[in-house]
């Protein structure tokens, strides 16, 4: 919701002093319009100095802000409170300020402390409801959002942010229809990433038809979209619901084009010699109880720190987790960016002497690619977070892409923007002192003791109708089997059920569980026999995790990163043999093992004997990543771009 600022009235008899201000304010007002947004600051903090009206010191804290300068801009929002306690609006910008500086339950204190009697317009709720649901407060969010739109019914932006709430509190169709009201009454340049939202919470529902509409609308804006010009949008739904590389990749070029074009980039660091420890820094949000975590903590733990001097760069909450202990201990440096600006972080780590930023976020939920936009180290590596390309290389502030070559063969090297560089086995690192799967019967956790049961842990958003189909077919070619599968959020159970019964199946075959802690998981996942993968995004964490529990992974390789992960997996445990060529072939298997229990016993057997093997050693991948950093730093100490590191 814009604000709406006063506008002062220009004098007619006035002292040369208002004069003087209305002059400098009208100046500063044309920078504003032009979104020169330090001068205009400056401008009308010189109005304000010169004349002392409310007008020109709320346009100054706004252009403030704009500006990046929240802590200025709080210094002025707290001398006009103080000189007026009724002045709503100075506590809403002192609430947007104390939110740029990662200050939310300051912010939603800020706003709340506004006198009984002031008067509370739609921006002062709509600021309430921003501030409540940084604070993760959701149902009064909901609430202040209510409140808003009783003042102003067609704000699409707050039924956008209303969505969003009721995404966090898993009810996915309510946000979808939200999202849909917001796009109907028009949300200008955010319509792409809203319209890539939708398709989100559609899948995440399961309603299909919906769905496919609602993807085949954004294919085709984004058809239309100019390559070269930058589009806020949202790479992820592209990664994980288009099977078309080179679609994927526009997709991934218009959102970096949007996160450059909004940065001054740092004056460029070019790589040196410089004698000492190699500075490795790993960028994320996700440094708690995460699966991004859960799969880089040995990694982390193994680095050589006679070698490798290692930070962990934390822009995500503190959870107190254990989890979070440990990467902490991990680290020789773990520093919290969280609560800075984009531009903040990325100065930060320019002082810290960074000779490679590691991202390992991209462009997923709370995206720090603004921050690698800066450029604040000489080489920059994308690996882990996401599933596909930053598309950031045009631009340069992404070098290389890790992965491997499964997942990233050099001959799919025109699908990435940036460089490939290849480990030797696998990209994705695992934890081999996690817990091993403890001791359970299939009883324990709800589900049938006898016929096969078929695990499909996946995130709601990946079982698409085809993939259903599928089951459902493995469903009917063996009759005693059970599909196992997650109770992702309010909507899914219900939906499902209803889909079996359309194709046939008893919805009782289907058995549904809630998400538990990691051990728990691990032990429930251990009473399957097989796990069934999706497309065209495979399973990834938890490919790895039934690998783990002795669980045989069955998967079909196509041409995106997302949808060879899993048969990057099962290659680097020796079982390419439960990679399949096509959709039919997969089915075909899936009966046969399913069929097949002295099969099955056998591939449990070999999982478990992998246990010590090169997927789960965290220590040897360490080795393996620290060499990969090597040849990169080599490289551009040399003076040379970079190029396409093949596995070794």
């Amino acid at each position: 919701m814009a604000l709406a600022l006063p506008q002062p009235n220009p004098p007619s008899s006035a002292s040369p002093a208002q004069q003087r201000a209305w002059r400098q304010w009208q100046s500063a007002q044309s920078r504003a319009e032009h979104e020169q947004w330090g001068e205009a600051a400056l401008g009308f903090e010189q109005a304000y100095a010169a004349h002392e009206s409310s007008a020109y010191g709320l346009a100054a804290a706004h252009a403030l802000i704009k500006a990046g300068r929240a802590d200025l801009a709080l210094r002025r929002t707290q001398a006009l409170r103080a000189r007026d306690a009724r002045l709503t609006l100075a506590y809403t910008l002192e609430s947007h300020a104390l939110m740029e500086r990662g200050q939310n339950e300051a912010a939603a204190a800020c706003l709340l402390a506004l006198p009984a009697e002031a008067p509370r317009d739609a921006v002062w709720w709509v600021s309430l409801g921003a501030a409540l649901q940084r604070c993760h407060r959701i149902d009064d969010a909901i609430a202040a959002y209510m409140q808003s739109l009783a003042l102003k019914m067609d704000d699409a932006t707050v039924h956008f942010r209303l969505g969003m709430c009721f995404k966090d509190k898993g009810m996915k169709a309510e946000a979808a229809e939200c999202a849909r009201t917001a796009l109907a009454l028009g949300l200008g340049s955010s319509e792409l990433a809203a319209r890539a939202q939708l398709v989100f919470l559609e899948r995440e529902a399961c309603r299909w038809s919906a769905a496919g509409e609602a993807l085949a609308t954004l294919r085709a804006a984004i058809a239309r979209a100019p390559a070269d010009r930058p589009a806020e949008t949202m790479p992820f739904p592209h990664a994980v619901f288009v099977a078309d590389p080179a679609e994927q990749l526009k997709v991934a070029r218009l959102y970096a084009l949007h996160v450059a074009s909004r940065v001054q980039p740092l004056p460029r660091r070019t790589a040196k010699a410089h004698g000492g420890r190699l500075r490795i820094a790993y960028l994320s949000a996700d440094f708690h109880q995460h699966a991004t975590a859960q799969l880089m903590i040995q990694m982390l733990e193994a680095h050589d720190r006679s070698r490798f001097e290692v930070t962990l760069l934390s822009a995500g909450p503190d959870d107190a987790s254990a989890m979070r202990a440990r990467l902490q201990a991990a680290s020789e440096h773990f520093v919290e960016l969280r609560g800075l600006t984009h531009a903040a972080m990325a100065q930060r780590i320019r002082e810290f002497g960074i000779d490679i930023l590691v991202d390992a976020k991209g462009a997923t939920y709370g995206t720090l690619m603004p921050v690698t936009a800066h450029r604040p180290a000489p080489l920059q590596v994308s690996w882990l977070g996401f599933p596909g390309t930053s598309g950031a290389a045009p631009m340069d502030y992404v070098d290389y892409f890790i992965g491997d070559p499964v997942t990233t063969p050099l001959d799919h090297a025109a699908h990435f923007s940036e460089k490939l560089a290849q480990m030797p086995l696998c990209y994705q690192p695992n934890d081999a002192k996690r817990a091993l799967p403890a001791p359970s019967r299939r009883a324990d956790w709800g589900a049938p003791e006898h016929g096969p049961l078929l695990a499909a842990f996946h995130q709601s958003y990946k079982i698409s109708a085809a993939v259903f189909d599928s089951w459902c077919r493995i469903l009917h070619a063996v009759p005693d089997a059970t599909l196992w599968l997650l109770r992702w959020n309010t909507n899914v159970q219900a939906v499902l059920e209803a889909a079996a019964r359309e194709r046939g199946v008893d919805p009782a075959r289907l058995a549904f569980v809630p998400m538990l802690p990691l051990e728990q998981h691990l032990s429930r996942l251990a009473c399957a026999d097989l796990y069934l993968d999706a497309w065209p995004c495979n399973a990834h964490t938890t490919a790895g995790e039934a690998l783990w529990a002795g669980v045989p992974v069955l998967t079909w390789m196509g041409e995106t990163f997302a949808q060879r992960v899993a048969p990057s997996l099962l290659n680097a445990v020796g079982l390419n043999e439960l990679v399949r060529a096509s959709v039919a072939d997969y089915e075909a298997e899936a009966i046969a093992l399913a069929q097949d229990a002295p099969r099955r016993a056998a591939l449990r057997e070999h999982l478990i004997a992998q246990r010590g093997g090169r997927l789960f050693d965290g220590e040897r991948f360490a080795r393996d990543i620290e060499a990969l950093y090597e040849r990169m730093w080599a490289r551009a100490v040399a003076g040379l771009p970079p190029e396409h590191l093949p596995a070794q």
